[in-house]
């Protein structure tokens, strides 16, 4: 699934463009569209999108270019379970 779909699936998720801006708080709901737009969502809006979708829509879905599993504290366990195995 790429970045824009998931984007839409998330403003389907949240009632639409309007009540995704004022789920997000974001101040304009052009700033959305905008995101629809360029087919992407601001790194600091992905944790925010994925607990406003109830985690349907996650961060990874979002923005694949950040390492969210270091973020969320996961990534240590992962690898120390490689080294483990």
């Amino acid at each position: 699934m790429n970045t824009k779909t998931s984007i839409l699936r998330a403003i389907g998720i949240l009632g639409g463009v309007v009540r995704a801006a004022e789920a997000l708080q974001v101040r304009r709901y052009q700033t959305v569209q905008q995101w629809v737009e360029t087919g992407s969502v601001p790194p600091k809006y992905c944790p925010d999108i994925e607990r406003a979708t109830g985690g349907q829509v996650r961060c990874e879905e979002l923005r694949s270019d950040v390492d969210w599993g270091y973020l969320r504290g996961t990534a240590r366990k992962r690898n120390a379970a490689r080294v483990i195995a």
